[in-house]
């Protein structure tokens, strides 16, 4: 089994919001990936209250860095964070799913 990073937009989003886009990001990853996969959670729900967007990052990197996969969510490319998981998952030849942004 596959370990599965998710890189997603958070800012501004409810977690509903965020737990949705989760759910279906698994599920296309399945899909393209043609197994079930693990999940490393990167949705940080109990993050200390000091915790700044480096902190976040540092700790999403770590997860990188178990991953087998990397799915990029829609709308990665205008989020900061998203953009440097991408651009770390590339350099260290992690494979990687850009979500198609085309409707269905």
């Amino acid at each position: 089994m596959k370990k599965l990073f998710i890189s997603q937009p958070m800012n501004g989003k409810t977690d509903e919001e965020i737990l949705a886009t989760r759910k279906a990001a698994v599920e296309a990853a399945e899909r393209e990936i043609g197994e079930h996969v693990e999940v490393l959670e990167s949705f940080f729900q109990g993050a200390p209250h000091e915790a700044n967007p480096l902190w976040f990052l540092g700790e999403s990197l770590k997860l990188l860095g178990q991953a087998d996969v990397a799915y990029f969510a829609q709308g990665w490319e205008s989020a900061r964070g998203c953009r440097i998981e991408h651009e770390a998952a590339i350099a260290y030849y992690t494979e990687t799913i850009i979500e198609d942004n085309r409707a269905e």
